[in-house]
């Protein structure tokens, strides 16, 4: 099979056992990646600077090390990562959650098929993988996906695995903050263009909510890109006036909801039990 990269991100916020557990779920797959490229999204703390020593030391050749002097954003440093990725196929990931042995050999299957981009369903989880029965799934042909583009985000980024050349053709990552992996959907997906796109029915991912989940979906700044987003998919030609109000009113009053609200709406009408399944 061709080699892959890892693009992951770390910032000082990060718990460094989650980052040491992120890159041991990278270091198990089952197709092994060629090399992983951290970025440093500004300075560290000691022990997470402990936790890359020593993965450092580890993977020695296949570790690269990319130390932004401040931080930048999750747009901006996945922006500057891909750059340093030079294998024809790239596996996001992120830096506190938990990918499945043989998430990458079942994607690259279908990149080598002609894909672009592949994605798959996530488990959330809160203190270990399963305590939640927490899925979020997403359509899985091109068709549905291309559906989904409008009025949610039909990718769950954690899982993606895509071809490098096809992301930087589309202008790579961009810093709308929040919106980072949805913004690169629309310039991948959208109207005249070509991109080809699926998503595996299967859990790729376990990926850690935490407490903090909810409040990052809901303040005022955050209903504020959401608006801006949402203006961002009317100059693209992705949604009309109609979807326009319609979006900006589900999404700004979720936003500004009380977080123990908004948990239960996720829970109930975005998520899918998933404890008798075998995905």
């Amino acid at each position: 099979m061709e080699s892959y990269s890892v693009l992951m991100s770390v910032y000082s916020g990060e718990e460094p056992e989650h980052l040491k557990q992120s890159i041991g779920s990278m270091k198990a797959q089952t197709l092994p990646f060629a090399r992983l490229i951290l970025v440093c999204d500004g300075p560290l703390g000691k022990e997470l600077e402990d936790v890359i020593a020593a993965e450092a030391g580890e993977l020695r050749e296949r570790f690269f090390c990319l130390r932004l002097p401040e931080r930048k954003g999750l747009g901006n440093a996945l922006r500057a990562g891909l750059l340093h990725c030079e294998t024809p196929f790239v596996a996001r990931m992120d830096s506190d959650d938990l990918s499945r042995p043989d998430r990458c050999e079942q994607e690259m299957a279908r990149l080598l098929e002609g894909y672009d981009l592949v994605g798959g369903y996530i488990s959330e989880f809160a203190l270990a993988p399963g305590d939640r029965d927490s899925c979020r799934k997403v359509p899985l042909s091109e068709d549905e996906i291309r559906g989904w583009l409008p009025r949610r985000n039909p990718f769950n980024h954690v899982t993606v695995m895509f071809r490098r050349e096809s992301v930087l053709g589309a202008g790579g990552y961009q810093p709308f903050e929040g919106f980072e992996d949805y913004c690169l959907w629309v310039r991948l997906l959208g109207k005249g263009h070509s991109c080809k796109a699926c998503n595996l029915p299967k859990v790729m991912v376990d990926v850690r909510t935490g407490s903090g989940f909810a409040a990052r979906r809901g303040s005022f700044s955050y209903a504020g890109r959401v608006l801006a987003f949402q203006r961002y998919l009317r100059r693209e030609g992705i949604i009309g006036v109609p979807d326009l109000i319609r979006n900006c009113l589900m999404r700004v009053t979720l936003a500004l909801l009380p977080a123990r609200t908004r948990n239960r709406i996720y829970a109930r009408f975005l998520r899918e039990n998933i404890r008798n399944e075998n995905i």
